[in-house]
């Protein structure tokens, strides 16, 4: 099988939000690389084509939907990293 992706991806299991439009649905991070993400969701209907996920470590990435199977969503990063929402003392 061609991979087709531009980076290749890790397994991961992550909690995130998918967020647009003040509304805030959770999901699972499943794979993750620099350019995108697989995420788990109950329900993939209500989320639109481009949001905003954040991770469970502050980090947020405005994205769009490549692929939609049933509560999986395949999606591609469009910006760079945000700063965390709260600077990490060392």
């Amino acid at each position: 099988m061609d991979e087709k992706r531009r980076a290749s991806r890790h397994r991961v299991l992550k909690t995130g939000t998918i967020q647009f439009d003040r509304r805030v649905y959770r999901c699972v991070v499943r794979n993750l690389s620099d350019t995108g993400a697989a995420l788990e969701l109950f329900y993939t209907l209500n989320i639109p084509d481009k949001f905003k996920l954040v991770l469970a470590d502050d980090v947020g990435r405005d994205c769009y939907v490549v692929w939609r199977h049933e509560n999986r969503l395949g999606i591609a990063f469009t910006a760079r990293l945000d700063r965390p929402a709260h600077p990490r003392t060392s």
